[in-house]
């Protein structure tokens, strides 16, 4: 039977199962009502029946799973809805039904639906026999009932590349927050933009692009809150300052954050605080002078700080019984974080008597490390914005007693004002029922005389109107308020996990964008890997891995139909040149090992789509990866550190060389100039799964900015990319206004490459005249992506670009995908 390609989306139900038994296969009757009985009576069931599940399986992917019930042991009746995008190769709808067990799960069967009966469109309702794993029957003839309909993405009319179309597209389908409209929209590059940082680019209706400045907005609304500042953070450290530009002072801009907060609590301002409890810290030895913890969060010294204070902060770990076993629950609790980024305070409104509430959402942590500007300098503010705030993650030993390079630090976030701001604000009402241990919201129903309802910021038709929709990673362990059973989940396009509710509406947002999208998508993000199904089984079991989350396979997709329709199609991402982390440890390492068979599966699409088209062309000129890097040349009276390196170590390389990768932390898609996602979630599985790393994250456009037959989107998403193009490139070009043009993406392909030879060259001795720099891979015809000619290890490292493929148990693909 062939293997068919479903893309598109999956309806689904499973409704019920029969006659199940579970001697045949699992051993014996004894098995089920004695040994796993013990083992459900230790784990809290209490009943001393089979859990049982139901799971869907494409190919070499897991795509849905039901919730666990134990109340019918041979009549199971679970009645859930599934709404599923796919993108993978099957031959077979795969329904297994297995029992939940501590460690892993039991099989009492599986059940096949061919895809040849499904992939015209047809709705299909059947009991399908459930058979043993060797597909013979099992004692009683088991079934399973099910139903299914496959849409294909190509039926999805305007939905399928059609782009945003107009004012009436509704937003993302199935989500627990709907698109809201009449939002205003601030877009940020990097923590702060000098007066200096003046590109100009021109927008519609004569208007040039203006740009926020994040940490002082920041800084600004915190100062300026009467009634509430909510804060969450992967990391939240007391000991930065948010204002740091001399030129663009603020009255108490030389404060920590921890003393602003601390000042905003003694006004009567009610402070929370919600941050990531990393179980290597140890809170009880901060009085001692031990703060250190692998992820360097200062989470144990933030908690001291703010304690007995009126600042209320919680450390708040992810929870071990979110996992589906003892195993990977004890993984979910130790490895996996809370990473959502916000800060929320009600704040002026023009003039007004009423307050409204304002909130910011993206890849910015307030810590250490983050501040930066578009110099991204390495050595010459070390004795000025970074004296008090060096940080350097990628090299061992580093510290401003020995000098730089400073790590430089690339990162993208939002403020949102209207009702998607109130939405940000319900994500952490829910999260502090969840998780505060005490009652402290602020009750803003009974202060409509006080704070503006959730009304909308600007009026719809105002030409700078958003429309705007939130979107998250979570589940139920970090969050309340969600529906209770299976039925009402699914109207909010929840999905199960084990004994929990999951939402994954940003891995949705990003298919669904990427579905619409026209000619081109511009992604910057930390990390790039996933669609694991789709690999290469080059010494690894695909379907063990677990990084199944569909956007590179979305992205490679979205290239093979436009080489097939014969149109132009571009795809450029830029992405950190190794993750966070000396780069030769072994779960860096690990980590580009993924990344490298995520890019190499997406190169061998479209080399087999230009096979089949017969077309002579660099699959680089669809599809282009790059980094960010510096070099600078030494000043007179430049910071002169007391200490240097010890002599030959990686520090002691690229501390001659003066160079050092930016680090690219940020979270964005742009979508032909028209759509933006902005926030916390990394392209992993970890961002992307729902039930390991929360996350939030923002979807928007203008309706009056968006390409249509009678104009191109020249609104605030083309201005800013046009302005990070010209932060990265130094320069700005007619050729930019067309991403999607093959004369753009060679362009800019051709920069970078001229960028790399410059950053590795050993005779050159000056500034950099841009950032982009061409990611350090060939790739050939077929689509396999091998290391540059001289170029296995990263500069100034021994450190191997493609990375090494680790699975143990100090580098587990859970945490490392």
């Amino acid at each position: 039977m062939a293997h068919l390609l479903l893309h598109g989306t999956l309806d689904a139900v499973i409704f019920e199962a029969n006659n199940l038994s579970y001697g045949s296969n699992l051993g014996t009757e004894m098995i089920v009502g004695t040994v796993v009985e013990g083992i459900e009576l230790g784990y809290g069931s209490g009943k001393g029946m089979p859990r049982l599940y139901a799971t869907i399986d494409l190919g070499r992917a897991r795509v849905g799973r039901t919730r666990v019930i134990d109340d019918s042991p041979k009549n199971p009746h679970w009645n859930e809805k599934f709404h599923i995008y796919c993108a993978h190769f099957a031959k077979e709808v795969v329904f297994s039904v297995k029992v939940a067990q501590p460690v892993s799960a039991m099989l009492v069967g599986r059940a096949y639906l061919p895809v040849r009966d499904i992939i015209a469109g047809k709705e299909v309702e059947r009991w399908l026999d459930v058979l043993d794993a060797d597909r013979k029957p099992l004692r009683h003839g088991p079934k399973i009932h099910v139903r299914v309909r496959f849409s294909d993405v190509a039926g999805d009319g305007r939905g399928w590349g059609g782009g945003v179309g107009d004012a009436r597209y509704p937003g993302v389908p199935y989500t627990f927050f709907k698109q809201r409209p009449g939002c205003r929209v601030t877009l940020y590059q990097d923590a702060h933009t000098p007066d200096a940082f003046a590109p100009r680019i021109p927008l519609a209706g004569g208007r040039f692009y203006e740009h926020g400045r994040c940490w002082e907005d920041v800084f600004d609304a915190i100062s300026d809150a009467r009634h509430l500042v909510y804060i969450t953070g992967w990391s939240v450290y007391t000991e930065i300052t948010l204002v740091r530009d001399g030129a663009r002072p603020r009255p108490g801009g030389d404060a920590t954050l921890g003393e602003l907060l601390k000042r905003k609590a003694r006004e009567g301002v009610r402070v929370l605080v919600l941050i990531w409890d990393d179980q290597t810290s140890r809170q009880e030895l901060v009085p001692f002078g031990v703060t250190w913890s692998f992820a360097g969060t200062h989470d144990a010294e933030t908690y001291a700080y703010f304690k007995g204070t009126g600042v209320h902060c919680v450390p708040v770990a992810r929870d071990r019984n979110a996992g589906s076993s003892i195993v990977s629950g004890t993984t979910t609790y130790v490895a996996m974080t809370h990473h959502q980024k916000t800060v929320i305070v009600d704040h002026d409104n023009g003039g007004s008597a009423r307050r409204h509430i304002v909130s910011f959402v993206g890849g910015i942590d307030l810590c250490d490390g983050r501040y930066d500007t578009q110099s991204h300098s390495l050595f010459r503010t070390l004795d000025a914005a970074h004296s008090k705030d060096f940080y350097q993650g990628n090299i061992e030993g580093a510290s401003i007693d020995k000098g730089g390079p400073r790590e430089p630090w690339h990162d993208i976030h939002s403020k949102l004002e209207g009702p998607a701001a109130w939405d940000v604000l319900h994500n952490f009402e829910q999260r502090w029922r969840k998780q505060g241990r005490k009652d402290l919201l602020v009750d803003l129903r009974g202060m409509e005389d006080l704070v503006v309802p959730e009304t909308q910021a600007v009026p719809a038709d105002n030409r700078e109107a958003w429309n705007v929709q939130v979107f998250r990673s979570i589940d139920g362990s970090a969050c309340s308020g969600f529906p209770k059973t299976p039925e009402e989940a699914a109207k909010s396009g929840l999905v199960s996990g084990k004994d929990n509710v999951v939402d994954r509406s940003i891995q949705d947002a990003y298919i669904h964008a990427i579905r619409r999208a026209k000619h081109f998508i511009y992604i910057e993000n930390q990390y790039f890997l996933g669609s694991s199904f789709a690999w290469k089984p080059d010494g690894i079991k695909p379907e063990d891995i677990e990084a199944s989350h569909l956007i590179p396979r979305e992205l490679s997709l979205k290239i093979v139909s436009k080489i097939e329709a014969g149109e132009r199609f571009a795809v450029y991402i830029v992405m950190p040149m190794w993750p966070e982390g000396v780069p030769a440890k072994e779960t860096i390492q690990a980590i580009l090992d993924w990344q490298r068979r995520t890019v190499e599966m997406m190169y061998y699409d479209i080399s087999i789509a230009l096979e089949a088209k017969r077309i002579d062309a660099d699959p680089k000129d669809y599809l282009t990866f790059f980094c960010l890097g510096n070099r600078e040349r030494k000043m007179d009276g430049e910071y002169e550190p007391k200490h240097h390196p010890h002599p030959g170590s990686d520090y002691d390389r690229a501390q001659k060389a003066r160079r050092s990768m930016i680090y690219v932390h940020a979270k964005m898609m742009i979508v032909d100039d028209e759509y933006i996602i902005v926030g916390s979630a990394n392209i992993n599985q970890r961002s992307m799964d729902g039930a390991r790393d929360s996350e939030i994250a923002m979807g928007a456009y203008q309706p009056t900015h968006l390409n249509t037959e009678d104009q191109l989107a020249r609104g605030q998403i083309h201005g800013f990319r046009m302005s990070l193009w010209y932060e990265h490139l130094g320069m700005l070009h007619d050729d930019f206004l067309n991403p999607g043009s093959l004369k753009c993406i060679q362009m800019v392909n051709t920069m970078a490459k001229k960028n790399w030879e410059l950053y590795t060259s050993d005779d050159f001795d000056g500034d950099l005249p841009g950032h982009l720099l061409s990611y350090p891979i060939a790739v050939s015809s077929d689509g396999t992506v091998t290391e540059l000619p001289g170029m296995k290890f990263f500069p100034d490292t021994q450190a191997p670009v493609l990375g090494t493929y680790s699975n143990s148990l100090t580098a587990p693909a859970i945490a490392t995908t």
